[in-house]
């Protein structure tokens, strides 16, 4: 998702004006498409294989399972971290593609809510198909083949629709069946991700089931990463959140954002 601005390059600090909200064209729509199409028939694939060569009634089965989902978990939260934390508008295909809906995510969070299903979940599907080639190649006459299949089931399986349960917490009434789910603490709830969006938006990252938040936030995970790379390169966390805020300010007023 990316915006079309008016009047001021990429270095200029002084507001710009937003035209308009930008919809996806038709070949991002079509290559959305098929990364869905190629990540859900690659998992369906997998599992069919996992449960043809696995004895899934093994005790090591729901452990490598759920520490799959764990995994994926502590991934969307290290992306979302990476996103809303470092970089610049302006950087090359990241920037307006990922870091800008990222931001602008902030001052307009219900504006997620109007993207399509291919929207919201095809950038994950294209991440995701190439690990779930990878895993098809997992050989499982190993010791350790079985387990890693499972667990990168979970992680996949779970992986893949972070955006869709993202938009779902942000949904005042998903379906049921969600909401039973969220309820759980399967997945992410509205209530949880809730706490995120408080400035300066830097809590609660992970997005997929928010497992790891509270034992990240314990030890200081983000903080810590965030005083390493200051010390090693110079750059600030944030440093850019009013650049964001002043370029884009009119986009969370009026159409809105994504991610």
């Amino acid at each position: 998702m990316a915006f079309t601005v008016q009047d001021g390059r990429p270095d200029d600090d002084k507001v710009c004006v937003v035209l308009a909200h930008y919809e996806l064209t038709r070949s991002q729509l079509v290559f959305s498409f098929l990364s869905l199409v190629a990540a859900f028939l690659l998992l369906a694939a997998f599992g069919f294989r996992i449960a043809t060569r696995v004895d899934l009634w093994q005790w090591w089965v729901p452990v490598a399972f759920v520490g799959g989902i764990a995994m994926a978990d502590f991934a969307s939260g290290l992306i979302h971290w990476g996103a809303d934390t470092w970089g610049r508008d302006d950087l090359p295909i990241i920037g307006h593609r990922l870091l800008v809906p990222f931001r602008i995510h902030h001052m307009n969070p219900d504006d997620f809510l109007r993207r399509r299903f291919i929207d919201t979940n095809g950038d994950v599907a294209f991440l995701t198909a190439p690990v779930l080639f990878g895993l098809l190649a997992v050989p499982f006459e190993t010791a350790w083949g079985g387990s890693v299949a499972v667990f990168g089931f979970g992680f996949c399986g779970i992986g893949m629709f972070t955006n869709q349960i993202h938009q779902w917490a942000h949904m005042p009434s998903p379906s049921r069946p969600i909401r039973m789910l969220q309820d759980c603490g399967l997945l992410l709830g509205r209530t949880e991700h809730a706490a995120h969006h408080d400035r300066p938006y830097d809590l609660r990252y992970c997005i997929s089931t928010g497992w790891c938040n509270r034992p990240l936030e314990a030890i200081g995970f983000f903080r810590r990463l965030e005083v390493a790379i200051t010390g090693l390169t110079g750059a600030r966390p944030r440093q850019d959140d009013r650049r964001y805020e002043e370029r884009y300010g009119n986009a969370g007023a009026s159409a809105g954002s994504s991610a």
